[in-house]
């Protein structure tokens, strides 16, 4: 069993992510207002899709890493903590990620389902960045695969919820953040610090062993 204080500090911690604008949210948006709320709906089951792909991916990749490798484990969490810290670094120098311009070629909801399955699951900066994230909550005294994979499994559907209030909603999401500058500041600002913020924690982070 999960301890639940771990899994009341990931929630937060993964919605604080998940609610910055990035390649999956911004499509649903964009298939949400030219098509539909229908079209939005699968588009975010799509990202959300293709978040179990990337954790499916962790688990096979990083589970015997993780337990028995103390050099391997150390090389993972440094290359994860940099890049998590060089994601925070381009979100605080590029705004275009916060920017959302309606399309307009129509989707049926299926293709709106592949289409953002193959954005999601396609992204290795999406990979990389689930085996950045994912180990911070890892802890010895359990199963590391059956932690990964649950912990991918629970943000995959915080993500798939977001995302689909965000379809229901888009009207009202898109005049929010293009319309009004300093929301769109904010949004960047609290993205970049967040990934920065996780990425010092990861590199200072010292590895427990049972």
């Amino acid at each position: 069993m999960l301890d639940i204080n771990i899994i009341l500090a990931f929630i937060p911690a993964a919605l604080v992510l998940i609610i910055s604008p990035g390649p999956d949210s911004i499509y649903t948006l964009t298939r949400s207002i030219s098509d539909g709320r229908t079209v939005g709906v699968t588009a975010a089951l799509g990202s959300s899709t293709g978040s179990i792909v990337h954790t499916t991916a962790a688990v096979l990749g990083l589970s015997a890493v993780l337990k028995t490798s103390a050099v391997a484990y150390t090389i993972v969490k440094l290359v994860g903590a940099a890049y998590l810290v060089y994601l925070g670094v381009q979100t605080f120098r590029s705004s275009e990620e916060f920017e959302i311009t309606p399309e307009s070629t129509s989707f049926t909801p299926t293709e709106s389902f592949k289409s953002a399955l193959m954005i999601n699951a396609l992204n290795p900066k999406v990979a990389v960045f689930f085996l950045a994230f994912l180990p911070q909550f890892v802890q010895p005294s359990g199963s590391t695969a059956v932690q990964l994979f649950t912990f991918g499994v629970l943000f995959a559907t915080l993500g798939f919820c977001y995302q689909a209030l965000l379809a229901v909603f888009s009207a009202r999401a898109r005049r929010a953040i293009t319309e009004r500058e300093l929301v769109q500041t904010i949004l960047q600002t609290v993205s970049g610090s967040v990934l920065i913020g996780f990425g010092l924690k990861l590199a200072l982070e010292r590895r427990v062993t049972s």
